[in-house]
C-alpha cells in the first residue's frame, strides 16, 4: 500500500463507487477514477501504476455490471464475446506502450477525447434512442470487431479512461443498438479489454494490489447499482447522464490544468 492519507483513501473509495455507477450506465468511469488516482498517489509514482491499479479496480465493477445486464437485457453474448476477444488483443498491445507515458500527457488527451464525445452526442439528439431493426449483418459485426474491438481495445490499454463510453458510442453507431443494449454489450467487451490490459500491467509489476482490492469492493457495488438504474430508466436517461458526466469532468480537468 503506498503512503496515502486516510482522507485520500476515503476519497478513492467514494470515487470508485461513483465510477462504478457511471461506468455501468454510460461507460467512462475511468474518467473519474483515474484523475483521482493521479491526485491521490505520491507524485513520484509512475503513471503506469495509476493505470494498472485503475484496471484492477475497474474489471471488478465491470464484471458485476455485465452479469446484471446479461440477465435482463437483450444482449447478443456471442457477438459481444467475439468483439471482446479482439479488444483483449488490442488492449494488451496498448498496455505495452503505456509504461513510458508521462502523467502530464494524460490529462490533455483525456480532455480532448471528452469534448469529442460531447459534441457527437449533442449533434445527434436521436442517437441511440431506437432499438435495432434486426440482427446485425456480418459486415456490421466485422466493423464492430475492428473498431470497438481492436481500435478501442488498443486505446483502453494505452490510456483507458472513456473506453466504456467509446464502446457504447461505437456499438450504437455500427450495430444500430439502443443505448441501453449498447451499454450492456459494452460491459462484456470491456471485461475483455480490462483483462488484457490488467494482465500486461500485472506482468510489469504496475498494479498496487492492496489499494485496488479495497477500491474494487466499492466499484462492484456502484457497477451493479448502475446497471439496475440504466435498465429501469432507459436510453433517454443514459444520454442525459452521459452528457452530464462529460461536461462535469471537462470543467474539473480544465480547472486543474490551467487555473489551480
Amino acid at each position: 500500500m503506498p503512503d496515502i492519507s486516510l482522507t485520500m483513501i476515503v476519497l478513492l473509495c467514494l470515487a470508485a463507487l461513483a465510477a462504478g455507477w457511471i461506468d455501468a450506465v454510460v461507460g467512462g468511469g475511468g474518467l473519474l477514477l483515474l484523475p483521482v488516482l493521479l491526485l491521490a498517489l505520491p507524485s513520484h509514482t509512475p503513471a503506469a501504476h495509476a493505470l494498472g491499479t485503475n484496471k484492477a479496480v475497474a474489471i471488478v465493477g465491470t464484471t458485476g455490471a455485465a452479469v446484471t445486464y446479461a440477465r435482463k437485457a437483450p444482449v447478443d453474448v456471442r457477438t459481444a464475446v467475439r468483439i471482446g476477444l479482439a479488444a483483449l488483443a488490442g488492449s494488451s498491445a496498448g498496455a505495452f506502450f503505456a509504461a513510458g507515458m508521462s502523467t502530464d500527457v494524460l490529462k490533455p488527451v483525456i480532455m480532448v477525447v471528452l469534448l469529442g464525445v460531447a459534441a457527437f452526442v449533442i449533434l445527434r439528439p436521436a442517437f441511440g434512442t431506437a432499438p435495432a431493426a434486426g440482427p446485425a449483418t456480418r459486415r456490421q459485426i466485422l466493423a464492430a470487431i475492428g473498431l470497438a474491438g481492436l481500435g478501442i481495445g488498443f486505446y483502453d490499454g494505452l490510456i483507458g479512461p472513456g473506453t466504456g463510453t467509446f464502446l457504447v458510442l461505437s456499438l450504437t453507431a455500427v450495430l444500430h443498438l439502443d443505448l441501453v443494449t449498447a451499454s450492456a454489450t459494452a460491459k462484456i467487451v470491456n471485461c475483455c479489454t480490462n483483462a488484457g490490459a490488467l494482465a500486461t500491467f500485472a506482468w510489469q509489476g504496475a498494479v498496487l494490489w492492496q489499494l485496488a482490492a479495497l477500491m474494487a469492493v466499492f466499484n462492484l457495488a456502484g457497477g451493479t447499482l448502475g446497471a439496475h438504474t440504466a435498465l429501469k430508466q432507459g436510453s433517454g436517461f443514459v444520454r442525459i447522464v452521459l452528457l452530464t458526466v462529460v461536461f462535469a469532468l471537462v470543467g474539473n480537468m480544465a480547472y486543474e490544468q490551467w487555473l489551480a
